[in-house]
């Protein structure tokens, strides 16, 4: 565990970054909370970090100061009220330049300089393996971090679960609930696109939880002659309408991941498009009217579930908690029942991804779900 720091605190910093998920503000009350009762003033910054690097858009103050009534009722909404952005790293920050084009540079000391103006003695870092990789720099760079875990892909290293990953699955398992009867009444395949960039945690606990009968991950690359044959068998049973539940981040054996065009700079490369395509495909190998469903980001929004308000709720104060006791450079990770303090070195940038030798995989294969192989 890194060492303890001595410094006593006084003021401490909430930064949201990424892509937002149900229980974001959950975490801020939690953390809002906890600090105020230990005597702690706590502010929260605008858009990730960008209320300390863009000072010039935010009129009203790059900070938002967080008080028990402004963060009364927020644990059930979703989104963020501090808002977020997922191309805002300090270390490789977007710069426009005079000629319109956009430059990467470094400004971690002008963030660590502006932390110092505001009087911020610590950070509590909510995001997902990017921001977290930014939040261990940080730490390395002097400042006091404790990071939360935050991705609705569930796929961070270190901790049983993320908040945002129930609350996504709950949605998409009854996006599928209901695509089932359309699909049998047209006698149709209906290709259902999920979130997964790498991971294909929300595929394969949707697609168990909705009934599906393929679900194709990005762990698996596929090969659609099964599924085709799949499809074909219902048919001659009399079971004429076939579901399939597809990551984004899936890919054919002999392909490559589906992208979209237009990333912006400093931006990571845009998935999507595999719907579609294994729709077509289909369509062709079966002669089945085949129809993509594509749930993009829907699942990050609306409400948190009760298990990630919960998760959130407990997240955000064992921050608060670990910082009381004077570590940094950490993350809180739900380890079986508790949740505890790991290093962000031992985290900070890997992902976990969906086990191929696990029960849940082990499942969806006794259920005779197809998975491309």
């Amino acid at each position: 565990m890194p060492a303890a720091h001595a410094r006593p605190i006084r003021r401490i910093a909430i930064s949201t970054g990424g892509g937002d998920a149900p229980g974001l503000n959950a975490v801020i009350c939690a953390v809002t909370r906890a600090a105020l009762l230990r005597g702690w003033d706590c502010v929260g910054i605008r858009d990730g970090y960008d209320g300390l690097l863009r000072p010039e858009r935010y009129p009203q103050g790059g900070c938002i100061a967080l008080t028990r009534e402004r963060v009364e009722g927020i644990a059930s909404l979703g989104g963020t009220l501090l808002g977020s952005t997922n191309q805002g790293d300090p270390f490789a920050f977007p710069m426009p330049q005079a000629d319109g084009s956009v430059q990467l540079q470094d400004r971690s000391q002008d963030l660590l300089d502006a932390l110092a103006r505001e009087g911020i003695d610590a950070l509590v870092a909510v995001g997902g393996d990017g921001s977290l990789a930014i939040a261990h720099r940080l730490a390395r760079r002097g400042l006091r971090v404790v990071g939360v875990p935050k991705t609705i892909d569930n796929d961070l290293d270190g901790t049983v679960t993320t908040f945002g990953f129930d609350t996504a699955v709950g949605f998409a398992s009854e996006c599928i609930d209901r695509l089932h009867t359309t699909a049998a009444s047209h006698h149709r395949v209906l290709v259902v696109e999920v979130m997964g960039r790498y991971a294909g945690w929300i595929a394969l606990h949707a697609g168990l939880a909705g009934g599906a009968h393929a679900i194709l991950l990005p762990e698996l690359p596929f090969d659609l002659a099964p599924v085709a044959e799949m499809v074909r068998g219902r048919d001659a049973s009399g079971l004429a309408y076939s579901i399939v539940v597809v990551a984004e981040g899936a890919f054919a054996r002999d392909g490559a991941r589906a992208l979209q065009a237009g990333a912006a700079a400093g931006h990571a490369e845009r998935l999507g498009g595999v719907g579609e395509q294994v729709g077509a495909a289909l369509a062709r190998l079966t002669g089945k009217d085949a129809r993509c469903v594509v749930l993009g980001h829907l699942l990050r929004g609306g409400s948190p579930s009760a298990f990630d308000r919960v998760a959130a709720l407990r997240f955000g104060a064992a921050a608060v908690r670990a910082l009381a006791a004077g570590q940094g450079d950490v993350m809180v990770a739900l380890d079986g029942n508790d949740v505890r303090p790991v290093p962000l070195a031992d985290v900070a940038g890997r992902m976990k991804s969906v086990p191929l030798d696990g029960d849940t995989l082990a499942t969806a294969r006794e259920l005779g779900i197809c998975l491309g192989g």
